[in-house]
């Protein structure tokens, strides 16, 4: 069932339920921020209306720098300005930011640990006809290994909202990862979210022990939600847990988990290499060693194709999901 604490959409399983852009949720959240605080500025590199940072632009002209298409010289420019007391949100399409501009986050941003926001639009290969070269599915495996980097992969637009206004008020390098397509809405204005802590979505009734766990991050969490409430109709006991933050990791969260259910999938639109699964297994590793499965993408490139063919013909599909089940639970047993 549906963790009532979490204070979800009522229509989450509803075929009409809403759906919204992810990215928009940071454009509405870059501007909320911006009430907030003076020193929030943005520099975006020329993508303003595509990653949605065009609301805070219309708003705070004054407060926007349109670098042009310079994502390495937009990086060292918010250093600067974070040196000087300013909340640089940077912000492209995420294989070109971090993507091309690695070095730059690394070594001006996080070596410096500047308090500077990067938003990743575009991620995942749900980006659709743009193909391979611009489809971001390695963006968390090369910012996970950069010291001071929190990552944050919201599951929805109210998600994406309210980690903007988070990560304004935190004083770290900062990556939040943004889908294109609009996505299910699954939480609420009243969902509660903290940079840090995994959320618990969906468990067993009357408090039983769950006989598996599955930890999603970002789009494809709606999915992952679907297939638990079919398991549950099927008698079987699921819990989900929302990763929202992918570094730092709940820990606390991820073990305790993988102690109840002894069995765990991981969700996510990325290489499953070094990505949020990687960060799962590495955590199971020193705490609890536990049989897991990954759903993702398995060390290809993307291509171009509707969003929904994509997720389907890179195996992240509800049926993908349901398959690591099966797989994960027969490991249990033996």
């Amino acid at each position: 069932m549906i963790n009532p604490n979490q204070k979800l959409n009522p229509k989450i399983f509803d075929k009409d339920i809403e759906s919204a852009p992810i990215r928009r949720g940071f454009g509405e959240g870059l501007v909320l921020a911006g009430d907030t605080n003076k020193n929030v500025v943005g520099l975006c590199s020329d993508l303003s209306e595509s990653t949605t940072m065009n609301l805070f632009k219309d708003k705070y002209p004054d407060r926007f720098v349109e670098m042009g298409i310079a994502e390495q010289n937009m990086a060292s420019v918010a250093s600067g300005m974070a040196a000087m007391g300013k909340i640089p949100f940077i912000t492209s399409y995420a294989m070109f930011s971090p993507g091309r501009n690695w070095e730059q986050i690394r070594t001006t941003i996080c070596y410096n640990n500047r308090n500077v926001k990067i938003a990743g639009s575009h991620a995942g290969v749900s980006v659709g006809p743009d193909g391979g070269t611009h489809q971001a599915i390695e963006d968390i495996a090369i910012l996970r290994a950069i010291p001071n980097m929190v990552i944050i992969s919201p599951c929805d637009i109210n998600e994406a909202r309210k980690a903007t206004i988070a990560c304004a008020l935190n004083n770290n390098p900062t990556y939040i990862r943004l889908a294109r397509n609009n996505t299910p809405v699954i939480t609420s204005k009243e969902s509660p979210f903290e940079i840090g802590k995994a959320q618990l979505l969906f468990m067993p009734k009357d408090n039983k022990r769950a006989e598996i766990g599955i930890i999603a991050t970002g789009a494809l969490l709606h999915r992952a939600l679907k297939v638990a409430f079919e398991l549950e109709n099927e008698g079987k006991l699921v819990k989900v847990l929302n990763l929202s933050t992918i570094k730092p990791l709940d820990e606390d969260s991820v073990w305790k988990l993988a102690h109840e259910t002894g069995a765990i999938v991981t969700v996510e639109e990325h290489q499953i290499l070094g990505g949020m699964g990687s960060a799962v297994a590495e955590c199971l590793a020193r705490h609890y060693p536990t049989p897991m499965e990954f759903v993702g993408i398995k060390d290809k490139f993307g291509q171009s194709g509707t969003p929904e063919e994509l997720i389907e013909h890179y195996g992240m599909g509800e049926k993908d999901i349901k398959n690591a089940i099966k797989k994960v639970m027969l490991r249990k047993t033996k």
